[in-house]
């Protein structure tokens, strides 16, 4: 009797060795799937994230919930996610903000590359470089030209230290060698009245100034992505005068480090047939979205190259670190 006690370890480990490998494997899900998005409810990162779950809900069978968790640029929930089980359980959904932040921040709670196992980008969106109506300028070159001619009169708003629209501005500055004047505001809520108003020259907006490009409130110099817009084809590219130059935001999804292989590529393959689907292409087109989806090993490689070029514009810029 001792002896069979003594060899029941035994006995068990070499009774699991010849099960077969998928009755072994943990299934996934196991239980609800959570998206934390570090920003508040109603933004365009939390529509691709509530997008994103509905799609993963039907294509898993299991719950997924999204959930906001907003502060400091995004960062708490980066960290959340980053310091959490690497099971697939727990999924960030985070803007471009998130390559921006290590250079922005005088410490992240993380580490943007190595905490995290990149899944699929989501969306894509570029910004527009409008100017009131009085500025005498109506292209890239003319722009430049002027801001040669009067250094650091030039003022240009964002919607916030280190947002998109402003850094675009300042990758502007850096590529060209001029010097324009930063003008942050708390939201887009709070930039495009003064832009509207003359107290600002210019900005770098969101699809949130298509409307007022269309009615002429505004005009519309260049697009920031890598590709004219399609509503305004006969608008050219900053790149078309500054080769090179190409702010294209986006939304992405992420893991803990660690999680599976085969979680990972399920979740990217996932989402990036969801994408595909026309509801989620109309929606899109609605909000001036582009759908993404991808490998992820693609999008290590885009935020690895985002990360080092961000953190060359911040310091160029002279960016107070938060």
């Amino acid at each position: 009797m001792n002896t069979l006690i003594k060899l029941a370890p035994l006995l068990a480990t070499a009774a699991c060795a010849l099960l077969p490998a998928q009755i072994l494997a943990q299934p996934y899900p196991t239980k609800p799937i959570r998206i934390v998005v570090g920003f508040a409810a109603g933004g365009s990162t939390d529509l691709v994230a509530r997008i994103s779950a509905a799609k993963l809900n039907a294509a898993l069978g299991q719950s997924v919930i999204v959930e906001n968790r907003p502060g400091a640029g995004g960062n708490i929930a980066a960290e959340m996610v980053a310091k959490s089980p690497p099971d697939g359980h727990l999924l960030l959904l985070a803007p471009s903000a998130f390559a921006v932040n290590p250079s922005l921040f005088k410490r992240t709670p993380y580490d943007a590359i190595k905490d995290f196992a990149p899944v699929t980008t989501v969306s894509t969106y570029m910004l527009f470089l409008v100017c009131h109506p009085s500025l005498p300028v109506r292209s890239v070159k003319e722009l430049i030209a002027l801001a040669k001619a009067r250094p650091g009169q030039l003022n240009y708003s964002s919607a916030g230290t280190g947002t998109t629209t402003h850094i675009s501005g300042e990758l502007l500055s850096y590529m060209t060698g001029t010097a324009m004047t930063h003008i942050a505001f708390k939201g887009s809520g709070q930039q495009t009245p003064a832009l509207l108003s003359g107290e600002v020259a210019l900005a770098f907006g969101s699809t949130t100034v298509v409307p007022l490009i269309q009615a002429k409130k505004v005009v519309l110099l260049a697009v920031t992505g890598a590709k004219r817009f399609p509503a305004f084809p006969n608008s050219p590219t900053v790149a078309e005068t500054v080769p090179g130059y190409e702010v294209t935001s986006w939304n992405a999804m992420f893991a803990a480090a660690g999680t599976p292989p085969d979680i990972v590529r399920r979740l990217a393959e996932e989402v990036s047939k969801g994408l595909r689907q026309n509801d989620v292409l109309d929606i899109f087109e609605k909000q001036g979205l582009q759908t993404a989806g991808g490998r992820p090993d693609e999008l290590a490689a885009l935020v690895a190259a985002e990360v080092s070029k961000w953190a060359k514009v911040i310091k160029a810029a002279k960016i107070p670190l938060q």
